[in-house]
């Protein structure tokens, strides 16, 4: 199986800060000119999806790339996709929404795919001027509060229970990307999230959840594949080593 180049983590770091970056700005000027929020929304997820598909052309000419905005491939894009062992997962934009109403809670997700396999990937957090990769081992705080983070708009209906299984309160946040990054950062115990997600949605998240030594899977405990037909990832469970028991038999019913 190939591996990730060094070249590779610092290409998805360096790509998901300088589209941050240029959300942010973005987001400033539509501020100030009055623009309505869906053209917000509309602006900054193509001026951030032209960025990151011009530089992957040129640093990673021979990969794949998949996309949020390019959703809707031809059918010869999808099939050389999936045949491909390198593929690029990106999210310009994850969470819309927070981005459009000002909040802080939203992220760039740039992510490399070996063979299914996230071994590479970078979350930026903009508002927050933060970003997390795997260009080096994140290192989780020793202690969190006791916090399990979920959907602000959709969470799971067993969210809850989780959440009191690990003696945690449940609090609600916009992007994949900041959720899953409350947990490396030391700010959450878990992240737990069912129905609705894709792809580009969770693979940077679990690429760098995956190198921070975190525990990754769907709510069955299997590990997560990407660069699927399906291109989707509606279950997933991001949480410190020793809470996935208590929050799987949560999520199962148990």
């Amino acid at each position: 199986m190939q591996t990730a180049t060094e070249q590779d983590h610092v290409l998805a770091r360096a790509l998901a800060e300088m589209a941050g970056r240029k959300l942010l700005e973005l987001r400033e000027e539509l501020f100030v000119a009055g623009v309505d929020a869906g053209q917000v929304k509309t602006t900054g997820d193509l001026t951030s999806h032209e960025y990151l598909m011009d530089c992957l052309a040129t640093e990673a000419p021979g990969d794949a790339v998949l996309s949020e905005e390019a959703k809707d491939e031809a059918a010869e894009v999808v099939d050389a996709r999936l045949a491909a062992s390198r593929v690029w997962i990106v999210d310009p934009l994850d969470g819309t929404r927070e981005y459009c109403e000002g909040r802080a809670d939203w992220a760039v997700h740039v992510a490399l795919a070996i063979d299914g396999i996230p071994v590479c990937g970078a979350v930026a957090l903009p508002s927050l001027d933060e970003s997390y990769g795997t260009v080096q081992t994140p290192v989780v705080p020793a202690d969190a509060p006791p916090v399990v983070v979920a959907s602000r708009t959709r969470p799971p209906g067993w969210a809850g229970a989780a959440a009191a299984a690990v003696g945690a309160e449940l609090v609600g946040m916009g992007s994949a990307g900041a959720k899953a990054m409350e947990v490396v950062a030391g700010r959450a115990l878990a992240y737990v999230h069912a129905g609705g997600m894709s792809e580009w949605d969770s693979c940077a998240p679990v690429a760098v959840a995956l190198a921070a030594g975190l525990w990754v899977s769907d709510l069955d405990g299997n590990p997560l594949r990407f660069n699927q037909a399906s291109r989707s990832t509606p279950e997933l469970v991001i949480c410190r080593p020793g809470l996935e028991g208590a929050i799987l038999a949560a999520a199962n019913g148990a």
